[in-house]
């Protein structure tokens, strides 16, 4: 670890301050780690004097949408969750005084686990009889989520309801017109269909919002040990949820829309669950119906090539700090809403 001075976006002196006032037992002084940067929000490893460790997580640098970087809102869904069965860090303390660290952050336990982001740290952790196991508890800890009663925790101001697909269609579609790079037939062809065979949903539950093993920390005996990165999370359909960890469990030798020309999925390291053996499972766990899965996969691949040709655009534009290959997104965008449109063929 770096002095606190060396670490962006930390205020040594004033969070040693902080944590010796609000963190029950913690030792000062303080040594900061960045774990994950970039433009999600920042997480920091804090380990104090006597060795104990510590989560940090606030803002990213220079961001100016409060609304999309909400630590008090953050710090409320895993404290809401932490009083569930879904294993989450527990929530420590909440500071929304920018004057201690330039910007609200709050504070959690430290999880032991590691992070699968893609096939190689699946490879390098996990032997291929302890894989299978990972997938049983990813989808049911998704099944517990998804079976909590959000009044019940605090959390039924969350978000609205009722409508959850219609109005994530409404969203991005109104995001795609406005970051469109060129003319695409596919993904307007998969929009009508999208628009005209929505589902009937079935209730409101808590949706993560970005649920797959790249935000998870799983523990060596290949159990979830925590669910992490919550910013996306709201009330509304579950299946949006189920249907976007479908999208990322990619099988050995599949070269799906959402790992082309980048890292592999983690689970096509193989020897994990089949997708078919994922929505069988979760089915019998929550009792609902998931006949129309295939369109809610083909949803996500819509919204996510949405999401993809807005960064495309971002780039193009030269408003990104860094450099990228923005013919690998143009093919990654036409991808996934070939991948989407093939999925909802049969609702024609």
């Amino acid at each position: 670890m770096s002095s606190p001075d060396d670490i962006p976006g930390i205020r040594g002196e004033a969070l040693d301050v902080w944590f010796a006032a609000n963190i029950p037992g913690v030792v000062t002084p303080l040594r900061f780690e960045l774990i994950v940067g970039g433009h999600s929000n920042l997480t920091y490893k804090v380990t104090d004097a006597a060795g104990a460790d510590y989560v940090l997580r606030r803002p990213p640098l220079g961001a100016v949408l409060a609304t999309a970087h909400d630590m008090g809102r953050e710090h409320k869904i895993i404290t809401g969750v932490g009083k569930t069965d879904v294993p989450v860090p527990v929530a420590l303390g909440l500071c929304e005084d920018e004057s201690v660290n330039d910007a609200p952050f709050y504070v959690m336990s430290f999880v032991e686990g590691v992070v699968l982001m893609d096939a190689d740290a699946v490879e390098a952790h996990f032997p291929e009889p302890a894989r299978r196991p990972i997938g049983e508890s990813a989808i049911q800890v998704l099944a517990a989520l998804h079976r909590v009663d959000p009044d019940a925790v605090g959390l039924g101001d969350l978000g609205r309801k009722e409508d959850y697909v219609p109005r994530q269609l409404k969203r991005w579609s109104g995001q795609w017109d406005k970051s469109k790079t060129r003319e695409l037939a596919t993904f307007d062809r998969l929009t009508d269909l999208l628009r005209r065979h929505v589902p009937k949903q079935q209730g409101a539950t808590i949706v993560h919002g970005d649920y797959r093993l790249g935000n998870m920390l799983t523990a060596p005996d290949s159990t979830i040990a925590a669910v992490l990165d919550w910013e996306l999370c709201t009330l509304g359909d579950p299946l949006a949820d189920l249907a976007y960890l479908l999208n990322n469990w990619a099988h050995p030798g599949e070269d799906g829309p959402t790992t082309r020309g980048a890292a592999r999925s983690p689970s096509q390291a193989g020897g994990f669950l089949h997708r078919e053996e994922l929505i069988e499972r979760y089915a019998v766990a929550t009792g609902l119906d998931v006949g129309q899965i295939d369109y809610y996969r083909a949803f996500q691949y819509w919204r996510l090539a949405a999401i993809v040709e807005g960064v495309l655009s971002r780039y193009l534009k030269g408003v990104m700090a860094n450099e990228a290959d923005t013919d690998a997104f143009r093919i990654q965008v036409e991808g996934l809403a070939e991948a989407g449109l093939e999925l909802a063929s049969g609702l024609a």
